[in-house]
């Protein structure tokens, strides 16, 4: 029985290494004002904050990716209070989000025979590290009456310290990471309708859950009621 349950159940988990989807880039004068026209707040001082961003879908273990311009800002005083300088520049960033699909194992597939539904319990979408392209930088904006080059450096420094912490907090935002889960949820899905398919299941359903959603109240709505590994392995059985 053990190898048969390692037989039918090779097809699911061997797919979860196969995603692969497109990508598409901003145009016109959204482009302008995302890497060059400088972002202030009421009072007309300049925020660190990002500008723009879009999700593309990835390939590999990557299941999408945030990506756009930050703006960061920065101050520096010295001289005893007489030498101030600030910094304004514009970047871009991005942010991979993976699934560790290699983590996702045959107890996380369960079936529900009777609604032909595949329930896949997957490990939560990870944001990687943001990368900021400072190499690119569209927009540098110092100010201040003399910017000595300690000072110049101190600025840089910071402004580079600011845009990465505010690409994480973006990237681990309650809206990025719903966006995140839902591009991951349909490469999961797509992903398994080849194996399912092969093994005569062509017309059942894939739900994919994260940790977050999958509260004991969700569990006995979606009906769970039997690991795949038993269901393909009774398939074989009785063909």
């Amino acid at each position: 029985m053990a190898i048969a349950l390692k037989r039918f159940a090779g097809p699911i988990l061997a797919g979860l290494a196969l995603l692969a989807v497109g990508a598409a880039m901003l145009v016109g004068w959204h482009r302008y004002d995302r890497d060059y026209a400088v972002s202030v707040e009421e009072d007309g001082t300049a925020v660190t904050k990002v500008i723009a961003q879009r999700f593309a879908g990835a390939s590999s273990l990557k299941v999408s990716e945030l990506s756009g311009t930050i703006q960061s800002t920065a101050q520096d005083v010295r001289g005893f209070g007489w030498l101030k300088s600030d910094q304004v520049v514009k970047m871009p960033f991005s942010v991979d989000y993976f699934i560790d699909v290699g983590g996702i194992g045959a107890n996380d597939l369960e079936w529900n025979e009777k609604t032909r539904t595949l329930i896949v319990n997957a490990p939560d979408v990870k944001p990687g590290r943001p990368n900021i392209d400072e190499s690119r930088r569209t927009l540098v904006q110092t100010n201040g009456l003399i910017v000595t080059r300690q000072a110049g450096q101190e600025l840089s420094r910071r402004t580079s310290a600011h845009a990465q912490g505010r690409a994480e907090k973006e990237a681990r935002s309650p809206e990025r990471m719903a966006q995140a889960r839902d591009y991951g949820r349909a490469a999961l899905g797509k992903l398994l309708g080849a194996p399912l398919s092969a093994l005569g299941y062509g017309d059942a359903r894939v739900i994919v859950t994260f940790p977050p959603e999958r509260a004991d109240a969700n569990r006995e709505r979606w009906d769970v009621t039997t690991p795949i590994n038993e269901v393909l392995a009774n398939k074989r059985r009785s063909g």
